[in-house]
């Protein structure tokens, strides 16, 4: 819950291993360098940063799609984030420093398996420019970060362990989306995911679609993770991703997103994935996220009364 002091676990994961541009392993390092400890001390949070995750060791299985790349290596980076994030989620927020998206795979099933051991509804809230609804079988790159959805929603997912509680279509929000391929759109078509792509936010703006998702959220009692990828953002402000797509967010449309997640107070757990810091402009896109960070977990530059999700609005 965001509006109060909170333990916030720091979970490092270098990976890699979901696309074939190197430098989102560097993601981890450039956040701390960025200062996004100290940022949340300064908004009274309390920070224990676990250090990095180290992939277990796994033997992957032969798949039938010869397009997927560093299997092992990612179902190892999923048990290890897995077990990392439902030991945080049991103590505070756990906050999932990235990392290519294939992160996701782990850090989803690690807060869903806490959700269902607490016996509350997990809601994921996407911001991205792509669906990831790839499976293993469907993806033509092999890419492995744009399947998290599709492994979260329960899938096929040849590969990969059961996931431990999959998600709800219907609790599952993606928004930001402007990247779609002809097999997810199909897939998406048969689930009741709530689609927010660029063009609803164009014509309605953020604020009404993010309450209406935040309102079942809070009327159903829920754990809310949410994901940001740096290709949320339009590349003109956020430029270190791999996955540039024109079009995205706007600094205050994103800024507005994070503040409307604090002041809900549903916000449970954080992935901040894609940074490439290969490709930053002197820290500027790791520097944008820790300030959307600072605006998620309270950051406010005039404090005035919102409504409550949680108590009378």
């Amino acid at each position: 819950m965001t509006q109060t002091s909170q333990h916030c676990f720091l979970i490092g994961a270098p990976i890699d291993s979901g696309q074939r541009r190197p430098g989102c392993l560097m993601g981890p390092a450039a956040y701390r360098t960025a200062g996004l400890a100290p940022m949340l001390e300064s908004l009274g949070h309390r920070v224990i940063d676990l250090g990095d995750v180290a992939p277990a060791p796994v033997e992957a299985p032969a798949l039938d799609n010869p397009a997927v790349h560093h299997l092992a290596e990612t179902l190892g980076w999923t048990e290890a984030l897995a077990k990392a994030g439902q030991a945080a989620a049991g103590q505070g927020l756990p906050i999932f420093l990235g990392g290519d998206h294939s992160l996701s795979l782990g850090s989803v099933a690690g807060i869903a398996a806490h959700a269902k051991s607490v016996g509350k509804p997990l809601f994921v809230l996407w911001l991205d420019a792509h669906s990831d609804f790839h499976t293993p079988d469907t993806t033509e790159s092999g890419n492995l970060h744009g399947t998290p959805v599709a492994y979260m929603a329960g899938r096929p997912f040849a590969g990969f362990p059961p996931f431990p509680a999959p998600v709800p279509p219907e609790n599952i929000c993606l928004f930001g989306i402007r990247s779609v391929d002809a097999a997810e759109h199909a897939a998406l078509l048969a689930h009741d995911i709530a689609i927010n792509d660029m063009r609803v936010l164009d014509e309605r703006g953020v604020v009404a679609p993010l309450r209406e998702f935040l309102d079942r959220v809070a009327a159903a009692d829920g754990l809310l993770h949410v994901s940001l990828d740096v290709d949320f953002l339009d590349p003109m402000v956020a430029p270190a991703v791999g996955t540039t797509v024109p079009g995205g967010a706007t600094f205050r449309e994103a800024h507005l997103v994070m503040e409307l997640l604090h002041e809900s107070n549903l916000v449970t757990s954080v992935d901040l994935v894609e940074l490439n810091a290969f490709l930053d402009e002197r820290g500027r896109t790791a520097h944008l996220m820790v300030d959307l960070l600072a605006s998620l977990m309270g950051r406010k530059v005039f404090d005035r009364p919102t409504r409550s999700y949680r108590g009378q609005s």
